[in-house]
């Protein structure tokens, strides 16, 4: 989590200065939607499909101490990896011009700025073979409990992405950006290597075809790879509606997402990263009634920071906005219109964190279907209400691509009610009463926590935002953590306990 947390401040020192160069401009559209074809790629081949699969494989083998077994599927993963990423991602440079034109950028005026799209989407399209080889290494590590490495990975693909801002951006506009990003995937690959040392590794040059540990990640990997293709489908209609609607929404949606995926990724990925191995390991040695108690007393947890940055976020959206990005190409129309978008992600912010931690138990289970039939359920959803809830706004009079962001919230929502109700009949149960001795507490810190921010806003109104932006955060925070801890929630004296752990072993 602290990973996380400093993967997140560089990468909104990136995103200050894509803002500052290009504010919600035409050309950083053309660049989020040429974004979107390599990040599909990524996640499909060695992203999250991948890892669902082969980490529960390959902590099997761990368990078992059976290394070279382990070894001999991570390599002929890799080698198939490479293969697949390598021979797709020349096939869409090749199609690059179709591609925008009619599925990821249909909106886009024909000539210069399709012409755009598509010289950056051939640019970026070099990070998805890095990507993949960087998100193999990612499960090995992790499957060993390492979790540095592999956590501070994002922060050198930002900082990648910084170097191309300050020195390429001045000289070769938006392309710098697209290079940057090629770097960063490199150093993203680079950070990886050193934590391999020590794990008495081996790369056996083979594809592994004939190997059933390797069939049975391919088998497992099947439903989740629909799953995962179901939800980058979501993003692809939800850049290609953005493109007809007023300059900019592409940008702003996905400035919006960015901000309300910091304290998600904080939240949610962190634990949940950590959460899988362990899962796993309990799972093979068959501790149900362990793995229930743990994911109780994660989702509590989960639960703990969720739900005040829900309501943090939503009520001081524009003043933070304002104090991250508004000055130079970013204006206060621009602030606007993230915000607008901000406001229906937020919403969501608890149903995607708990999503995170339970998908990660029925990977553990090796069941990969059940979470990829109730995602790809409620993608089929979101789809179907991106094109009702812009419509309704735009009849409302309101910006429609703040339909496009309640569409996801609703979605997910529906999708953690469905993943809860059958993991509690696969466990025998949730252990909630582990949750509820803490939920309560939550919320009523919460709802505190909130009056004094309305109060605070209602104080400083006029006043510069840095100081309404900075002053909430810190005075919502505080609040919150002290009324919880006068109502003895789990969580503080968890936290504190840790802390003073740490303290004393330093």
């Amino acid at each position: 989590m602290a990973a996380f947390l400093l993967s997140n401040i560089v990468g909104l020192v990136r995103q200050i200065l894509v803002s500052y160069a290009f504010g919600t401009s035409t050309d950083l559209d053309a660049f989020y939607v040429a974004q979107k074809l390599p990040d599909i790629l990524f996640t499909l081949a060695a992203g999250g499909a991948l890892a669902s699969a082969f980490i529960p494989t390959f902590t099997t083998f761990l368990t078992r101490d059976d290394r070279e077994g382990a070894w001999r599927l991570a390599s002929g993963v890799m080698n198939l990896v490479f293969i697949v990423l390598s021979l797709t991602s020349a096939l869409a440079a090749f199609l690059a011009p179709a591609l925008v034109r009619y599925i990821l950028g249909p909106g886009f005026i024909a000539g210069e700025q399709q012409a755009l799209t598509v010289a950056l989407l051939r640019v970026l399209l070099l990070s998805s073979v890095i990507f993949g080889m960087s998100g193999l290494l990612m499960g090995i590590l992790n499957a060993h409990q390492h979790f540095i490495f592999p956590a501070l990975a994002p922060t050198f693909y930002w900082l990648g992405m910084i170097f191309g801002l300050l020195v390429w951006v001045p000289r070769w506009g938006i392309f710098g950006l697209a290079w940057g990003a090629v770097l960063g995937s490199v150093l993203h690959l680079l950070i990886q290597l050193p934590g391999l040392r020590g794990l008495s590794g081996r790369y056996y040059p083979e594809l592994g075809w004939r190997n059933p540990a390797v069939r049975d990640v391919l088998r497992l990997m099947g439903p989740r790879l629909l799953g995962v293709a179901a939800v980058q489908l979501n993003f692809l209609v939800s850049a290609a509606l953005a493109s007809f609607m007023l300059a900019g929404s592409v940008s702003a949606l996905n400035y919006a997402w960015q901000i309300f995926t910091m304290p998600q990724v904080i939240i949610a990925q962190g634990i949940a990263i950590a959460a899988l191995p362990t899962f796993s390991a309990m799972v093979a040695r068959e501790e149900i009634a362990a793995m229930r108690a743990s994911l109780a007393d994660t989702l509590r947890g989960i639960l703990f920071l969720a739900l005040p940055a829900t309501v943090g976020l939503l009520m001081l959206r524009v003043p933070v906005i304002a104090l991250l990005y508004q000055r130079h190409n970013f204006t206060a129309e621009s602030t606007a219109l993230v915000a607008w978008a901000l406001a229906w992600f937020t919403v969501g912010l608890a149903s995607h964190s708990v999503v995170e931690i339970i998908s990660r138990a029925f990977y553990a289970l090796r069941d990969t279907r059940t979470p990829v039939l109730i995602g790809a359920a409620a993608m089929g959803l979101n789809i179907v209400l991106s094109f009702a809830l812009a419509g309704l706004f735009t009849r409302l009079g309101w910006q429609p691509h703040g339909g496009l962001a309640l569409s996801n919230t609703v979605a997910t929502t529906l999708e953690m009610v469905g993943l809860l109700w059958i993991l509690r009949r696969r466990l025998g149960g949730l252990a909630f009463t582990r949750i509820r001795s803490g939920l309560w507490r939550t919320a009523f810190a919460t709802l505190y926590m909130g009056a004094m921010l309305g109060l605070w806003l209602q104080k400083t109104e006029g006043l510069p935002v840095w100081l309404v932006g900075m002053g909430g955060v810190v005075i919502g925070g505080a609040v919150f953590w002290l009324i919880a801890h006068i109502l003895k929630t789990p969580e503080t004296r968890l936290l504190a306990a840790l802390v003073m752990e740490r303290v004393k072993r330093s």
